[in-house]
């Protein structure tokens, strides 16, 4: 038995709750029944009920919180603003936790225009820190992810995740985090230990052991606080889209991309996206298509899966694949990266176009003097679609991104949408599995194959997006989009993500990181390296009172 199961069943919570009370004031410690519900909700279908929340003002009262729940033995999970869609979103591995909930600490310490970083605490969100950019007049970018305005960055970094930019391998570009430990002890890493060090959010490794990649994906520390890298606003941007007609077609692009990742030429993250992740961007399942589909071409094998014969007219224009993403520079660069771009892809099936801020003015007045017609609504589309391109690529987050959340949700996408968009809120049902595989097509195409048959074998469309997350490896996201509201379809979709997370583990398609449902898979030979873990969450969390579970196989298959 572990140390946190030795202490389960002689807990006296009360006199907890009321510890954990006057260290943070009776606002901020809740236990009604309508936050803890709150909280329990998933995309993934797997409600988990905490103890009770705790919103902590500061580094200090995160650590007296600590020092509380293992003197009472409580175990505690952080979170940044909960918004971890498909992965867990605000839940606990494990029910009876007390949720730290980090988004009262929002403050943006420090800026740096001439060495471009900035210090922020665990509540800082996108649409926060892009703004404050741009209303104090900083010539900086920070790198933005899909996921909406409301999400963390230290959320997101501490899951190692991706965004758009040049700086989109998000975790290569933090120096410097603010811990707390299990003991209620606050660690500087890198340089920060040093009082007078100059170069603490400058360079990561400090001297001696390299200890952050530790904090992340891990349950070894509480992540307060860090250095986070802004990209210098850029003389030039250009988006371009690439438009692939036949599935096979897509190694070839691939490949002839890849040089241009390697050499630099291509600095940003490049998006891969099939027909249906496309498609999904801009509306939601067709159940009334669906119903006159079977009538002229038989019902379909599954409710959540389109018949071929619709999907082709609902994706008619689009390619079997669309490639996506920006160049960077003066506008000489840009103009140098246009024709390398052009040049790689002779010889494929890819064909490029360039989206420039004068393209977009242009289409949006030719889409005001189309008027109401078809062509004018589908050219506003477009333009919107470009404007939020831009706008990513940019620093400046858009939720209209989440827009695939909610294919199944039954009421479709709600009123209002994007703004406040909240996937576990609206009831909507989102699986992903992330495996990371080479970069080369026929990795892909081999990735894509495993899981096809599967997300058929279930009864599921299959959006696939692979992103060039550094020079030579894809990362890919496979979402299972399912209604929530339909008890056998949500069983289905866990048996679908579970076959999927299967056969490419054992294809050596491991993912990069997991949801809260899957922890206890990434172990199932019991090796050398989880033993490793095992010895250091052992010797920083003796008591086992950090997230238990998570990250941590072992402990997450008791939680079943």
């Amino acid at each position: 038995m572990t140390a946190m199961n030795e202490l389960r069943g002689a807990i006296d919570h009360r006199a907890a709750l009321a510890d954990m009370t006057a260290a943070v004031g009776a606002p901020h410690l809740l236990t009604d029944e309508a936050t803890l519900a709150r909280y329990a909700r998933s995309t993934s279908a797997r409600p988990v009920r905490p103890l009770a929340v705790a919103r902590p003002a500061d580094a200090a009262q995160v650590a007296q919180l600590v020092r509380i729940a293992a003197t009472h033995g409580i175990a505690v999970y952080p979170l940044s603003t909960g918004k971890n869609w498909g992965y867990g979103d605000a839940c606990a591995v494990g029910a009876g936790q007390l949720i730290l909930d980090l988004s009262r600490m929002n403050r943006i310490v420090q800026v740096d225009a001439e060495l471009a970083y900035a210090v922020i605490e665990p509540g800082v969100t996108q649409h926060q820190l892009s703004s404050f950019l741009e209303e104090q007049g900083y010539p900086l970018w920070a790198d933005c992810t899909g996921a909406g305005p409301d999400t963390s960055y230290i959320g997101n970094i501490m899951e190692r995740g991706f965004g758009h930019s040049p700086y989109g391998n998000r975790l290569q570009h933090v120096a410097g985090m603010q811990v707390v430990l299990a003991s209620g002890e606050i660690l500087e890493t890198g340089f920060g230990h040093y009082r007078q060090a100059r170069a603490a959010h400058l360079f990561p490794y400090g001297v001696g052991p390299f200890l952050d990649g530790l904090f992340t994906q891990s349950n070894m520390g509480i992540v307060t606080r860090l250095g986070i890298w802004l990209m210098p606003r850029a003389e030039c941007v250009n988006h371009f889209l690439c438009s692939v007609p036949a599935h096979g077609d897509i190694a070839a692009v691939v490949d002839a991309l890849r040089p241009l990742r390697l050499d630099g030429t291509l600095r940003s993250i490049l998006h891969i996206g099939n027909d249906l992740r496309v498609l999904s961007g801009g509306r939601v399942f067709p159940h009334a298509e669906l119903a006159r589909a079977a009538a002229t071409d038989g019902p379909a094998p599954s409710g959540a899966r389109l018949p071929p014969a619709l999907r082709a007219r609902l994706c008619e224009g689009l390619g079997a694949w669309t490639v996506s993403g920006a160049l960077y520079g003066s506008t000489a660069q840009v103009a140098l990266a246009r024709k390398a771009v052009k040049r790689a892809l002779r010889g494929t099936r890819g064909r490029a176009r360039f989206v420039t801020e004068r393209s977009l003015r242009l289409g949006a007045l030719a889409g005001r003097l189309l008027g109401d017609s078809e062509a004018g609504r589908r050219l506003r589309a477009q333009v919107a679609l470009g404007a939020s391109l831009f706008e990513v690529n940019r620093g400046v987050p858009n939720g209209r991104f989440l827009a695939g959340a909610y294919w199944r949700r039954r009421g479709g996408l709600p009123a209002g949408f994007p703004q406040g968009a909240d996937p576990a809120r609206d009831g909507c049902g989102l699986l992903w599995v992330s495996p990371v595989l080479p970069l080369r097509g026929e990795d892909l195409l081999a990735v894509h194959a495993l899981a096809e048959a599967e997300f058929a074998r279930f009864g599921f469309d299959l959006f696939a997006t692979f992103s060039m997350i550094n020079e030579r490896s894809l990362g890919g996201v496979l979402t299972v989009a399912y209604d929530r509201d339909d008890p056998e379809e949500t069983a289905r979709a866990r048996a679908c993500h579970d076959a999927v997370f299967a056969r490419l583990f054992e294809a050596g398609y491991i993912p990069y990181r997991v949801g809260n449902h899957a922890m206890a898979a990434l172990d199932p030979a019991g090796d050398t390296y989880w033993r490793t873990v095992a010895a250091l969450k052992g010797a920083l969390d003796p008591r086992g009172i950090l997230a238990p579970g998570r990250y941590q196989p072992g402990e997450a298959a008791r939680f079943g």
